[in-house]
């Protein structure tokens, strides 16, 4: 049976990447950061069949105790402080997780194992002020916040541990990718979020920032397939991961809410306070190498990923 160790396994990504790993019939260790309350509500249907341990990627102790202890044969590291937003109000911090994060666990896999396989999760948003549309592996980065800095730092340090100590580091530069587990704090489900409240009479208005800011949105449980594609492979390299369409922020709002019969014109507000310091305008991939590569397809289109988020919010409120 071959062991999985998935760091930031409370997330999004990580709920569905577990489900995914199980079925195939892997051994399942998260790593959680600990506090007072573990969040535990995405992986709570999972917890009978995964080990979670407490630990963190600002902690090299814990790391090299974890890769002794489950002999792993692959890693993925999920963990980050992902929120872009807070990236300006805690750099530093952001800096010492996001990007010294991953030289510690790459450190530690050298260390313990060489021949773990590892992945590293980047981000589209590493591309920031794009300079090549669409974004592919060899597009320059040019970050627009302290995230996108600490992610490009994760990505190189990536490549550097590969190309200098000959590991299996891939690297998944993935582009924005949602589904009903989104946490409330990202755009996408704050709107979905607010659809259903407005629909159920318990709002009456959504306040956004840059309503022409595109994206290209997916679907989260077919990015994590990718994830586990990438380290499948005969040999390590970089992916890009999205569907090769972008969407503005406003045709999330207008599917959104034309899907509960509301037009959206009449309940969302612009406001300068949820705009960023420097925004990103325009993000949108060029997946080639991983349809090529990895064989690897998005099955869920813009529209029904929108819909079952909202899908997903009304039945969440509806029980109250």
């Amino acid at each position: 049976m071959p062991t999985a160790l998935i760091t930031g396994i409370t997330g999004q990504d990580g709920s569905y990447l577990a489900e995914l790993l199980l079925k195939k019939g892997y051994r399942v260790i998260g790593v959680a950061r600990r506090s007072s309350t573990v969040n535990t509500e995405r992986i709570r249907h999972l917890l009978d069949d995964i080990t979670v341990v407490q630990g963190d990627l600002q902690d090299q102790g814990s790391l090299l105790a974890f890769l002794e202890e489950y002999q792993p044969t692959e890693v993925y590291n999920l963990a980050a402080q992902s929120f872009v937003p807070t990236s300006w109000n805690q750099p530093a911090l952001t800096g010492d997780v996001t990007a010294l994060g991953v030289t510690r666990l790459l450190e530690a896999i050298r260390f313990v194992n060489p021949k773990i396989r590892f992945y590293q999760a980047s981000s589209s948003e590493m591309f920031g002020k794009v300079l090549e549309v669409p974004q592919r592996e060899s597009t320059p980065f040019y970050p627009r916040s302290p995230y996108g800095v600490a992610k490009v730092y994760g990505h190189w340090i990536t490549v550097n541990y590969r190309e200098s100590f000959d590991m299996f580091a891939t690297s998944g530069i993935l582009f924005n990718h949602e589904s009903p587990r989104r946490g409330l704090e990202f755009v996408t489900r704050k709107i979905t979020d607010a659809v259903a409240k407005i629909k159920l009479g318990k709002a009456k208005d959504l306040r956004l920032g840059n309503l022409e800011a595109q994206r290209d949105w997916g679907f989260a449980g077919d990015y994590v397939e990718a994830m586990w594609l990438m380290l499948q492979q005969d040999h390590p390299d970089n992916y890009i991961i999205g569907t090769g369409e972008t969407h503005a922020v406003r045709e999330f709002c207008e599917i959104a809410f034309s899907h509960v019969d509301l037009d959206y014109k009449e309940f969302v507000v612009q406001d300068e306070k949820f705009y960023r310091p420097a925004e990103v305008e325009l993000l949108i991939s060029d997946p080639s190498r991983a349809r090529m590569a990895l064989k690897w397809e998005p099955s869920v289109t813009f529209k029904e990923l929108v819909t079952m988020m909202v899908d997903s919010d009304l039945a969440h409120l509806k029980k109250g």
